[in-house]
C-alpha cells in the first residue's frame, strides 16, 4: 500500500519552565500507510500526543519533517481529521446540527447537508438521535457524533488521541468493535493514540511502540489477528502470545521511565 503519512527524523524540543529544554520526540520515523489502522503505543509522556498533533498541522518539529502524501505539513491540515478524548461538541446544537456544522462552513445548501449529515448518523447507529442535544446524549454516543462530524468533512486520515480513554469498559469495547466496522466500510486511514495494550490489539494493523521520553520507535509489531476482531478473540492463545510480545516491549520502557523519575540517593 502507498504511504499517505510519515515522520522523517522528526526532534521535537519543548521549552519547560525556567528556560530547560525537554526532548519530547528524538529522531522518530515511521511510515503510515493509506487504509490502514495504526495505533501509537506507550506510557504516559512518550511523545504519543506531541507526534499525532505535528501529523495534524498543530505544532510543528523542532527538525526532520513531517508529510502527508509527500509534502510536508506546515499548518492545520483539513485533510487530518482529530478525534480528541473530549467530546468538543457545540451544546447548544443538536446531533443534527453538530454533524452538519462542517458542511455549513463549506456553503452546503440545506437539503444536502441533511442528506449527508444523516448517512453519517446512521453510520455511527445513532438514528433516532437527530434532535437530542449533547447533554440528553452518553459519553459514549457523545463520542460517536464527535466521529460523525469528522467523517462528514471527508478527511483522508482520521487522528485519534486516546478517544475512547473516559469510557466505562464495556462502552469502550462497543465502541472499538464500532470504530472497526467504520473503518473497514470507509476504508479511512487511522492513526490511533493508546496506553491500552488490548485496545491496540483489538484495533490495529501495526502496533508501533514508542520508547520512553525522548519518544522513539522502539518496534513495530504486525498485528494479524483475524479480522473481524470481537472480545472472544482475547481468549485464544494467538493472542495471548501477541499480548506477551507487546507488553515485554512496554515493560522495558514503563521501567526506564520509572527509573528516570525516581530521586538520586543521598
Amino acid at each position: 500500500m502507498p504511504v499517505i503519512l510519515a515522520a522523517d527524523q522528526v526532534t521535537k524540543v519543548f521549552l519547560a519552565s525556567r528556560g530547560n529544554a525537554v526532548i519530547a520526540i528524538k529522531n522518530l520515523s515511521l511510515d503510515v500507510e493509506e487504509s490502514e489502522f495504526l495505533c501509537l503505543l506507550g506510557a504516559s509522556g512518550c511523545g504519543k500526543s506531541t507526534m499525532i498533533n505535528m501529523f495534524a498541522g498543530f505544532t510543528q518539529p523542532t527538525s526532520g519533517r513531517v508529510l502527508l502524501r509527500g509534502q510536508p505539513i506546515t499548518g492545520i491540515e483539513p485533510r487530518c481529521g482529530m478525534v480528541f478524548q473530549s467530546y468538543a461538541l457545540f451544546p447548544w446544537k443538536t446531533v443534527r446540527g453538530n454533524v452538519e456544522f462542517a458542511l455549513k462552513m463549506k456553503g452546503v445548501p440545506s437539503a444536502e447537508r441533511r442528506r449527508v449529515a444523516e448517512r453519517f448518523i446512521h453510520m455511527v447507529k445513532l438514528n433516532g438521535f437527530e434532535d437530542h442535544y449533547p447533554t440528553e446524549l452518553s459519553g459514549g454516543m457523545q463520542q460517536r457524533v464527535t466521529l460523525a462530524r469528522i467523517l462528514v468533512a471527508n478527511p483522508e486520515v482520521l487522528l485519534m488521541d486516546e478517544p475512547f480513554a473516559a469510557l466505562d469498559a464495556m462502552t469502550r469495547q462497543v465502541m472499538q468493535e464500532e470504530l472497526l466496522a467504520i473503518q473497514e466500510q470507509s476504508r479511512k486511514t487511522v492513526v490511533f493514540i493508546t496506553h491500552n495494550i488490548d485496545e491496540a490489539l483489538t484495533l490495529a494493523d501495526r502496533i508501533v511502540v514508542l520508547s520512553a521520553r525522548p519518544g522513539r520507535v522502539k518496534a513495530i509489531v504486525e498485528n494479524d489477528l483475524p479480522r473481524p476482531r470481537h472480545v472472544a478473540i482475547q481468549l485464544t492463545p494467538q493472542y495471548s502470545a501477541l499480548k506477551a510480545t507487546v507488553w515485554q516491549y512496554v515493560e522495558e520502557e514503563v521501567l526506564k521511565h520509572v527509573d528516570a523519575d525516581r530521586p538520586s540517593a543521598a
